[in-house]
């Protein structure tokens, strides 16, 4: 079932049968360069089952990017509640297969998503969070219009929060 569609992308509810696309990038050391590691087989199903509980308790989470294009799974995206500086908030987030990035998917998803936030679940503010150090993923955040929020710990590492507020 189709939760949103782009011009060119539609995300989908994750399934355990996206295991291995899903680890495409999730087990890859460098899509996973700004995480504490790359994940095990175990950890990306593991991953899988966290989203499907976040669609029944939440109504979202992070949903499968499938490039219309050929039907081909591309990563994930999505919107799930996350712990920014001890304030539980809806969070976008979003993994890209490598040979997908640099192509304006994750922008293209992540917008969509925002949208949704918004216009669906009637959120009055978003937020997307990353280590200080990734700056392709706040390259993101900021292009679909978040900005700085605020610098906090996480994973024994300083973040950068960025917010977006409903029009």
């Amino acid at each position: 079932m189709k939760i949103l569609e782009t011009e060119r992308l539609y995300l989908r509810e994750l399934v355990l049968e996206d295991k291995k696309e899903l680890s495409k990038v999730l087990s890859n050391p460098e899509s996973m360069e700004f995480y504490p590691h790359p994940f095990s087989d175990e950890e990306v199903e593991k991953w899988i089952r966290w989203n499907i509980e976040n669609y029944k308790k939440y109504k979202h989470g992070l949903w499968a990017v499938i490039l219309k294009e050929g039907n081909v799974f591309i990563g994930d995206c999505g919107i799930t509640m996350q712990d920014i500086g001890n304030e539980i908030v809806p969070e976008i987030g979003f993994h890209i297969i490598k040979k997908y990035c640099k192509k304006g998917f994750a922008t293209e998803a992540a917008l969509a998503c925002k949208e949704y936030a918004f216009n669906v679940l009637n959120y009055s503010k978003v937020f997307s969070y990353t280590t200080i150090r990734n700056i392709p993923s706040q390259k993101v955040a900021s292009k679909i219009g978040l900005q700085f929020y605020k610098n906090f710990e996480k994973f024994n590492e300083k973040q950068i929060a960025q917010i977006g507020f409903r029009n």
